[in-house]
């Protein structure tokens, strides 16, 4: 993990290069990729998914459908699951406008640069951002898009054939990382690892597992089959809290934390963290709770709102982000290690039983608490560890995904484990205005209109391809 300071001031060339938000400029090239330099477009890609894809606005929403957040306003509201396909125009626009479209252009000029790393680098958050999407919305654009003028309506991939596009492209990855020393390398420019390949291959390699894992019920896929891949790909991943892939903040005014700016005291947005966290934290006497939540100003209180209430309080009556990933300064997590223990825990369940879980799954706890600063052979660690620090026999699952949500703290993938496995246990919200939680996002209204498939059509209620929970 390399904590590089950056400034908001490098997003200007990101807005720049993407031109129109509307779907239609992901097939026109408004950059010219011969003219600019990658270090100067891998800058604004990794600011883009660390602002836009990691913390904006689709995990905003998904964290209030967990929540883990919710909305100081009067129902019916996003929170309670009112929405439309317009709601979702922006967030399409994050992912394919303003991060997958440059680093497209990035992929390219490297590939044609010879220059390997760049290409592996984007590759890596290619997949990333790819993946992230496609667990939101199911069937994608992607082998016909970013194509220009030759290809104005792409046509829509089945999400099968997408997960075999992330693998393939992780691949790609691996082997450009490895063979990193022909052509230019970045330094400064990667605000993750500052240029060492070595970082990004165990994060591509965490991927891959990721993906494997998220497949175990799938048509066509073996529970056996997808944790043996992930339990290799894992052997060549993170293994320390010195590989999370981390973006680092310095907390002045044009580099402030996307969480900070979305739920802390400067908040707008009204978003403040949910009762149904906040309570989950207390009733189980988890002592990263002051890192995880910062007390209610006006009481003292660590406090959040009940989901899905109907009527407005005071800001300040209800809790935030705590210290580690809610203040101004705070960096932002976009893949951890102890995502990798807690996969390493799953899939060694699958196929061996608790006995072979449970060291990873009480290592995975003891990661996140020394990451987020706590002494684990302390009293009340080890008070924690004693209740919740093995693996029950006859409810893995919920202890398992219930830890692994604590520590992957406000991530969208979440929510894929939570459709996948069905924990967190959550209940629908009150006032909601469906009867379930929601599967799955709805297609942009911008995208319906110009380039419309039989697939938009899908309901928040529809399953994605793999949800067969």
């Amino acid at each position: 993990m390399r904590k590089i300071k950056y400034s908001l001031a490098c997003l200007l060339l990101l807005m720049t290069a993407a031109g129109c938000k509307k779907y239609l400029a992901v097939n026109t090239n408004q950059s010219n990729p011969e003219t600019v330099p990658e270090a100067e477009i891998l800058a604004p890609v990794e600011a883009a998914l660390s602002n836009v894809i990691y913390a904006g606005g689709s995990s905003m929403l998904v964290n209030a459908w967990l929540q883990n957040v919710s909305q100081n306003q009067e129902t019916p509201n996003t929170d309670t699951y009112q929405v439309y396909n317009s709601s979702f125009d922006s967030y399409w626009t994050d992912f394919y406008v303003t991060t997958m479209n440059n680093d497209y252009l990035l992929i390219q000029k490297a590939k044609a640069d010879g220059n390997h790393e760049y290409a592996g680098i984007g590759q890596v958050i290619m997949a990333y951002t790819l993946g992230n999407a496609t667990d939101l919305w199911g069937d994608l654009p992607y082998s016909q898009a970013f194509q220009g003028a030759t290809a104005l309506n792409p046509k829509y991939d089945t999400q099968d054939t997408v997960y075999m596009e992330i693998q393939g492209l992780l691949d790609t990855a691996i082997s450009n990382l490895t063979n990193a020393s022909a052509g230019l390398a970045p330094s400064a420019d990667d605000f993750f690892y500052g240029g060492n390949a070595a970082e990004w291959i165990k994060a591509a390699y965490l991927l891959k597992a990721r993906y494997y894992m998220h497949l175990t019920k799938a048509p066509g896929y073996t529970a056996s089959t997808q944790a043996t891949l992930a339990l290799a790909a894992l052997q060549n991943a993170m293994t320390s809290n010195s590989d999370d892939m981390v973006f680092a903040y310095t907390g002045s005014a044009s580099a402030q934390n996307p969480l900070y700016q979305n739920y802390g005291p400067i908040s707008t947005s009204t978003s403040v963290l949910c009762q149904t966290l906040v309570d989950s934290l207390v009733n189980r006497n988890d002592p990263r709770i002051s890192y995880l939540v910062a007390p209610a100003p006006n009481t003292g209180l660590d406090s959040g709102r009940e989901a899905g209430y109907n009527g407005v309080g005071q800001l300040a009556d209800f809790s935030s982000p705590g210290s580690f990933y809610g203040n101004v300064g705070s960096s932002t997590y976009l893949l951890n290690y102890t995502e990798a223990l807690f996969l390493e825990a799953e899939a060694q369940y699958i196929l061996h039983g608790v006995a072979a879980a449970n060291p990873y799954y009480r290592l995975g706890i003891t990661s996140h608490m020394l990451k987020v600063g706590l002494d684990t052979t302390s009293s009340v660690c080890q008070a924690y560890l004693t209740l919740r620090g093995q693996l029950p026999a006859n409810n893995v699952y919920q202890y398992l995904m219930t830890e692994k949500d604590i520590a992957n703290y406000m991530s969208m993938e979440n929510w894929v484990d939570l459709r996948r496995t069905g924990y967190p246990i959550l209940n629908v919200v009150q006032n909601a205005v469906i009867s379930t939680i929601p599967r799955r996002f709805l297609y942009p209204l911008d995208e319906i209109t110009s380039n419309p498939q039989s697939v938009q059509s899908a309901q928040l209620t529809d399953r994605v391809w793999w949800d067969t929970n």
